[in-house]
């Protein structure tokens, strides 16, 4: 399981970055997620790799 939270703002970013992080769930700064890890979170999390900091969590 892989914790994903949003630090960094979605003002400035491309269009594609900003539907990737709403399908998420991820709106404002602090934010987070907590979901399965495989290929489909991986490269959601590529593509928001500089505004996202990724935790493993147990459970």
């Amino acid at each position: 399981m892989k914790k994903v939270t949003l630090t960094k703002s979605l003002i400035c970013c491309k269009p594609n970055q900003k539907a990737t992080a709403k399908s998420l769930g991820l709106n404002k700064i602090g934010d987070f997620i907590v979901h399965n890890d495989d290929a489909v979170l991986a490269g959601k999390i590529k593509v928001l790799a500089h505004l996202v900091t990724v935790e493993t969590v147990e459970g």
